[in-house]
């Protein structure tokens, strides 16, 4: 198979959630024989945070301008199999044109960030990603968002068959490595900075880190403002590429998992560093949101956090029971929550959607701005 993605990024992870996970998709593709074509434009943050320069058994195509390539997707398309326009793809609108235009392809959008798709059309705020068309014209529409989120992407933009396609995690990459002194803590936290987070992370991290002053807090991540209310025992290392995301998390006695907020008031939306933390074998302590026992079992995988005296409690429990929590939650991300059971998942979709003709005139979904 030959897929052609347009997407935000997968060659560098700086301030998004998308390349790693890209990143694990590609090598599980690539390990099936299928081919992936990634078209990513050229922004100057990325490149001046660029950790991945090539996808095995495809090939990455870093633009300027939507017009120097256009030529070039075209042809790529020619010979695709299928083809992948995805949430804040900077010229998703172009991207989206062009596939849905192009017949004997399957035609598909996956929305990374749906919650926040929703939440802005909710809002009447324009879609970058998203146009007149809407989704109805493809043939698939994948989630990285399941639950009530799939009907509304049916009823309020289109689309005619939905299905999640979660977070994942790649185990060669993530596993657990020898700890790091750099990166000791009793409590650490991965995570872009993000104001609609700051009101858990105080109440799980921050709180917790003024009642347990003997204790190491770790927050890694970038974009973090010059104001934001540092502890004593509150220690600080500036964004990690994915390679160190293992010795951060090993180093770590338990880890925090905080879901922005258009994300925890949907639900069924975990997060990837979810999975990464659990298959490097650390403990989790998590923030609540529903559907999350469809992929931990709280207080045997995972430990949830409402107030800040849980994650004290959560805290002061044994060295034995926290590891007995990371080794229950390992075993259920490697046995349902890896790249590859995404990959597979995939190609299952792929090959059961249908490729419709292009029709000659489309109906559109006016979305208010």
């Amino acid at each position: 198979m030959k897929l052609v993605v347009f997407g935000l990024t997968i060659s560098s992870s700086w301030g998004n959630g998308h390349a790693t996970l890209w990143r694990g998709l590609c090598r599980a593709l690539a390990r099936h024989g299928h081919r992936v074509v990634f078209f990513e434009k050229d922004a100057p943050y990325y490149a001046a945070n660029r950790d991945v320069f090539e996808i095995p058994n495809g090939d990455l195509v870093l633009y300027e301008t939507w017009d120097s390539i256009a030529a070039r997707a075209k042809a790529e398309l020619a010979d695709a199999d299928a083809a992948m326009v995805t949430s804040y793809c900077p010229d998703g609108l172009q991207a989206t044109d062009l596939v849905l235009d192009t017949s004997g392809i399957v035609r598909t959008f996956y929305d990374l960030d749906t919650p926040v798709t929703l939440s802005k059309l909710q809002a009447r705020e324009a879609l970058s990603y998203i146009g007149q068309r809407g989704l109805q014209e493809f043939d698939l529409v994948l989630s990285y968002t399941g639950g009530g989120a799939l009907t509304r992407l049916q009823s309020e933009l289109g689309a005619q068959r939905v299905v999640p396609l979660y977070g994942h995690v790649d185990p060669q990459v993530h596993h657990p490595v020898a700890p790091v002194a750099h990166y000791a803590s009793d409590l650490s936290y991965l995570g872009t900075y993000a104001a609609d987070r700051q009101a858990t992370l105080q109440r799980l991290f921050i709180d917790p880190s003024g009642l347990r002053p003997k204790r190491r807090f770790l927050i890694g991540g970038a974009q973090y403002p010059d104001d934001f209310p540092w502890q004593s025992n509150i220690h600080f290392v500036r964004h990690l590429p994915p390679p160190e995301h293992p010795a951060f998390f090993s180093s770590s006695r338990l880890t925090l998992n905080v879901t922005r907020q258009a994300m925890a008031d949907m639900g069924w939306c975990p997060s990837g560093r979810l999975f990464e933390a659990s298959a490097c074998g650390v403990p989790i302590l998590s923030d609540d949101w529903e559907g999350l026992d469809s992929f931990f079992d709280p207080g045997s995988e995972i430990l949830i956090a409402r107030t800040t005296e849980d994650a004290v409690a959560a805290l002061d429990l044994s060295d034995a029971e926290l590891n007995r929590i990371a080794r229950a939650s390992r075993e259920r991300t490697l046995a349902e929550h890896t790249s590859e059971h995404r990959a597979r998942e995939l190609e299952s979709l792929l090959a059961g959607a249908s490729s419709t003709p292009c029709r000659p005139g489309h109906s559109s979904i006016m979305m208010e701005a």
